[in-house]
């Protein structure tokens, strides 16, 4: 049995740090060898979820500057665990001292200190979104992985403030702020997010994750299901509260003769399934999208108890994002790619 602070059967990811600690880090273990990884392969993909110059972005200044401490030699790996480590170098915890006796509402302190007893007031510890950073290190040893495998993925932002783009250049979207799949939503998506922020409030939207080159034959029936498992990954992201697959929660509104997937000799004619079959990837690009909630740290007054029981009002100081998008983009392709990654491993090794 993994602790609760890993991920992955074969394929592992376990990560450790606070928010406002010393820093934060990890270690992926079950790479086999001879996968090409260097600090500038995981930089670029930390650097797609680091803070920067956009109306969502919190003013937090984080380089988030990796460090590989074991398992690659010579830009190899070498099937020793990876070791990789992130500093915190902008931590202010004294923004937090007033939170040492209240809870936040739609945080996790009341949760936390319900579980074990004590909790880190300073910006949530453990629970903080600092945490993912280490996911998208992960992700991004998973990623070279499965580039040998010719298995690729793609996130964007689908809806952003209620404001939907269409799906015109996904691949494209990591060029665009927000990760827009649709260069004219951008600007509607800045007035929105500039509006809230005065406000005082935040925002929340849909992300889509595409993934390409998956073979047909990953995922393990019954309860290891290859979308079960990439839903609990995406899930396991604080602010995601909902996965769908495929068509998914549009699929209750059709009739079966218009989601089934018609099947030809030249494949497939839709892919209303996602890609995943009774559990099961069907050779069809894997397709999945996760609502993810506004983030609940909000310059606004709002009702809540200290840890007395007392009613009281708490505003929330500190430097915070408007949105978790852009920055949960990278974190959920990194956690697709893991779940991958993980899969494709349990798959051969029934073989």
């Amino acid at each position: 049995m993994t602790s609760n602070n890993t991920f992955g059967r074969l394929f592992q990811l376990t990560t450790y740090g606070e928010s406002h600690g010393p820093g934060i880090g990890g270690v992926v273990d079950g790479c086999p060898a001879g996968v090409t990884l260097t600090e500038s392969v995981i930089q670029a993909e930390l650097d797609q979820r680091k803070p920067s110059a956009n109306e969502a972005s919190t003013p937090r200044a984080e380089t988030d500057r990796v460090q590989i401490q074991s398992g690659v030699f010579e830009e190899q790996t070498t099937g020793a665990p990876i070791g990789f480590s992130i500093p915190n170098q902008d931590s202010r915890p004294q923004d937090y001292s007033e939170l040492k006796k209240s809870y936040r509402p739609g945080h996790a302190d009341y949760t936390y200190a319900a579980k074990y007893g004590l909790r880190d007031h300073r910006g949530g510890g453990r629970s903080s979104a600092r945490e993912t950073a280490c996911r998208v290190a992960g992700g991004a040893v998973a990623k070279q992985f499965l580039a040998e495998k010719e298995i690729s993925a793609v996130a964007y932002t689908r809806k952003l403030g209620g404001i939907e783009a269409e799906v015109i250049s996904p691949d494209r979207a990591a060029e665009l702020p927000y990760f827009a799949p649709d260069p004219s939503v951008v600007q509607l998506w800045e007035k929105k997010l500039s509006a809230t922020r005065k406000a005082g409030d935040s925002l929340g939207g849909i992300v889509e994750i595409q993934v390409r080159g998956v073979p047909a034959g990953l995922g393990e029936p019954v309860f290891d299901k290859l979308d079960a498992r990439l839903s609990q990954a995406l899930m396991s992201v604080g602010a995601v509260k909902g996965v769908e697959v495929g068509a998914g929660f549009e699929a209750a509104e059709l009739t079966g003769s218009r989601n089934n997937d018609p099947i030809l000799k030249k494949g497939f004619s839709q892919n209303n399934a996602g890609g995943v079959l009774g559990g099961i990837s069907s050779g069809q690009t894997v397709v999945l999208r996760a609502a993810v909630k506004p983030i609940p740290s909000i310059n606004k007054p709002q009702r809540t108890v200290n840890n007395r029981g007392q009613e009281v009002t708490l505003q929330v100081e500190g430097r915070h994002d408007v949105s978790a998008i852009p920055r949960i983009v990278p974190v959920l392709k990194a956690m697709t790619l893991l779940t991958l990654a993980d899969m494709w491993l349990l798959h051969q090794s029934r073989a």
